[in-house]
């Protein structure tokens, strides 16, 4: 990377969206996909740096992971914002920015002297969204907390249990610190659309505790559901209208839509349309299921059905699973095959998808944004995240016009810390 820092990409998606960004830790995620579609998003760090780069495992070469990938293609500023000179640089920054991200506890700017009100009076249209662990209201508001906090108030998952019997945290995938960043986003850019149609700016407000539960909203709601009363709310017509319990819970049993092992590894069959379940009998030369278990139109898992599950399971071992996958195309049945974290790499729809963004240019394999672009092969690959305060000087004269004069004075009145 040269001194100036990420390239700017005239031709990028956003192009022209500059975000000044305040962060600690992971909720610096929330302009990641923003910095990868091609907007400045400039960084401001304190004196001591954001020590996400030593937070967290894997440490890469000395700098974790988490920060090469959520703070990749930003810029740094290094900037002390107890100081007056500090707080007026800040302020100049704003003034030609779109995008104020204050991604830490609520208030960490206002006690600054810098919270929306006063950044306003110098950026009218200015967008401010501030993320937070659990938002700017409610008790929970000044709670410390961290990201695995969410994913527990929301429900996501069950505690489990160690070899001496004592509660512990399951394996599972964070939604909070990841959904939180996605609607963010969304929030943001639709704020910017609006603030230059009418030049009028707004201030968001996001929890990861909020997304985590809006993430899982289909187990949630179908809970609130099933407070109301059977003759209003009941379960699919395939199982005789019985309710079963929400999300993933309702598969328990299920036959039709279950994992099953395969000559390597495991497969998902997922036949709940009756045309789905016909075809495979067919197509592997067992019609006699079918005939014996047709089962309902829609949704039909054939819960329970225990001698049909010990046909299908001596069935699926017969394959191995990249061959019952070709079968699923050659068919057009549902089957997918199962992975965990370490192995979908492996898998050719990964490597004709998504493949690895070089760790000779990000200080680490990492995971591209899954957008595409019709018609491009790939966007172009993000710079590595900065190190603290690196692009200071670049960023004050390219975008602010500070002659070195200037800067130099700004370092001699602390601005830098």
């Amino acid at each position: 990377m040269d001194e100036t820092g990420p390239v700017l990409r005239p031709d990028a998606l956003l192009a022209g969206l500059r975000v000044v960004e305040v962060s600690m830790l992971g909720p610096a995620a929330v302009t990641t996909a923003l910095a990868d579609l091609g907007a400045e998003v400039i960084k401001i760090e304190p004196p001591q740096g954001d020590y996400v780069r030593r937070m967290t495992w894997p440490i890469v070469e000395g700098v974790s992971l988490m920060h090469l990938h959520v703070n990749r293609g930003k810029r740094s500023v290094i900037l002390d914002l107890r100081t007056d000179a500090g707080r007026d640089v800040f302020c100049d920054l704003v003034r030609h920015a779109e995008v104020v991200v204050e991604a830490m506890r609520p208030g960490g700017l206002e006690r600054r002297g810098l919270g929306y009100d006063r950044l306003r009076e110098h950026n009218p249209a200015l967008v401010m969204c501030t993320v937070s662990g659990y938002g700017m209201t409610g008790p929970y508001r000044d709670l410390a907390s961290h990201g695995i906090a969410y994913d527990a108030w929301a429900g996501i998952f069950t505690p489990g249990r160690d070899e001496a019997g004592r509660p512990t945290i399951p394996d599972h995938v964070s939604i909070g610190i990841n959904a939180a960043p996605l609607y963010g986003a969304i929030g943001i850019l639709a704020a910017v659309l609006h603030a230059r149609a009418t030049g009028e700016g707004c201030w968001l407000d996001i929890a990861q505790s909020d997304a985590a539960v809006a993430f899982d909203w289909y187990r949630s709601e179908s809970h609130k559901a099933y407070e109301r009363p059977e003759s209003e709310v009941t379960g699919n017509e395939a199982d005789g209208y019985e309710r079963r319990a929400p999300g993933i819970a309702g598969m328990r049993g299920g036959v039709r839509y279950q994992v099953y092992a395969s000559a390597d590894g495991y497969v998902l069959f997922m036949a709940s349309e009756q045309h789905f379940w016909k075809t495979f009998c067919e197509a592997v030369g067992r019609s006699d299921l079918f005939e014996r278990w047709p089962g309902s139109r829609y949704g039909d898992h054939a819960r329970g059905n225990d001698e049909l599950a010990a046909e299908l399971t001596a069935l699926f071992r017969t394959r191995t699973t990249a061959e019952w996958i070709r079968f699923g195309l050659e068919v057009d049945v549902p089957i997918a095959p199962v992975h965990g974290p370490a192995t979908v790499q492996h898998d050719p729809q990964f490597a004709a998808r998504l493949g690895w963004l070089p760790r000779s240019r990000l200080g680490a394999e990492q995971l591209p944004l899954p957008v595409r672009l019709v018609g491009q092969d790939a966007w172009p690959v993000p710079d590595r995240a900065p190190g603290p305060g690196e692009h200071t000087e670049a960023v004050l004269g390219e975008v602010l016009g500070y002659d070195p004069e200037r800067i130099g004075a700004l370092r001699a009145a602390g601005a830098f810390g």
